[in-house]
């Protein structure tokens, strides 16, 4: 059997529309020891495809990492199969918030072995990842973020959080996980180990390390939010709580964002007009990641620049050609802190200017 995708992007999509399947959106995670990732990644992308189950899903030592999409008539055999997996018997599946924002979240069912779930830069033997800090619910969270003996911050990077946050978070401008656990313990933490630290990402993995590394670093009162933004939302919505989380949720599918509150906290990167709709560059030697307004998707054709633009109008095999041999993953990975993005950068320097 075959166990991996060989079909392109258009073929997947007209498949997709062919099985006319309606999907929910799930993500979950479980920190493990798997002895033998690559027997496990084998046997669980056998497991989900013969679901039509479409995501990504990384795996190794240290556990499990799924973002997927699951035909919704499916969903009970998928619960039942995926917990008959020992370690992932009960696991908290975070259902997306809401699914409007694009066709098809997943095209292909994706599963990869990686050396960890989440790369974190740390060498420490002794860290044990599964010391995890206390787990709020969205009623907890809201009643000990209120508390000003509280710290509240912000375990997502700076695209994330541009869109979406919680009201007084401390939001550090970092681009990746493994700079932000050095960076927040020096700049937050330090002198503060009194205080009650809390932590939320988008569904929970992130600062559920974060929580088992600052506890290895001798800090006591440490919590996170159980599940992330994604269950806090949909708890605040069946409870009737208030909700504290202002804009919309970064999601790393092709939705880009799922929205909680009505509040449109961020600008178009190009003309500074408010916006919050991520978007990737339509010239592929580009694919920039950025936020951009209706008025200048019409006017720049989806791209992020008029060079761009021009680009797109070669026909396909020109364009193939001409980005034959670039390398631009360290601009893709820049999310918008580009020289020609002028409203983007002059948004970062009021924010440096005003702290």
């Amino acid at each position: 059997m075959q166990l991996w995708n060989t079909y392109s992007k258009e073929e997947l999509e007209q498949k997709l529309r062919e099985a006319g399947h309606e999907f929910v959106t799930v993500s979950f995670y479980k920190y493990h020891q798997i002895p033998n990732p690559q027997i496990f990644r084998d046997y669980l992308y056998q497991l989900l495809d013969n679901l039509k189950v479409v995501g990504r899903i990384y795996v190794a030592t240290e556990g499990i990492n799924a973002q997927i999409s699951v035909p919704t008539n499916n969903f009970n055999r998928f619960k039942d199969d995926l917990y008959s997996v020992d370690f992932l018997n009960g696991v908290r599946l975070n259902v997306a918030v809401e699914e409007e924002g694009a066709e098809f979240p997943f095209l292909k069912l994706k599963v990869k072995v990686r050396n960890k779930i989440l790369a974190d830069g740390l060498n420490d033997e002794t860290f044990d990842v599964t010391n995890i800090g206390k787990h709020l619910k969205a009623e907890e969270f809201n009643e000990l973020t209120s508390d000003p003996n509280t710290i509240l911050i912000d375990f997502r990077n700076h695209y994330e959080h541009e869109v979406g946050h919680f009201d007084g978070a401390i939001l550090p401008d970092v681009d990746t996980f493994r700079e932000s656990l050095p960076l927040i313990e020096d700049t937050y933490l330090k002198g503060n180990e009194d205080k009650n630290i809390v932590m939320y990402c988008t569904g929970g993995i992130r600062c559920e390390k974060a929580s088992a590394w600052f506890k290895h670093r001798g800090f006591k009162n440490v919590h996170q939010l159980e599940g992330g933004i994604i269950k806090y939302a949909n708890e605040c919505k069946e409870k009737g709580l208030a909700n504290k989380f202002i804009g919309k949720n970064f999601v790393f599918d092709e939705r880009r964002g799922e929205r909680v509150s009505d509040d449109v906290i961020a600008h178009c990167h190009q003309c500074g007009a408010p916006a919050d709709v991520h978007t990737n560059c339509a010239n592929e030697a580009c694919h920039l990641l950025f936020i951009q307004c209706d008025e200048c998707k019409a006017k720049y054709e989806n791209c992020c620049s008029n060079e761009c633009k021009e680009v797109t109008h070669f026909s396909l095999e020109e364009q193939k050609a001409m980005r034959k041999g670039l390398q631009n993953s360290n601009k893709i990975f820049k999310k918008g802190r580009v020289d020609h993005l002028l409203a983007k950068l002059n948004q970062e320097k009021e924010v440096s200017f005003k702290h």
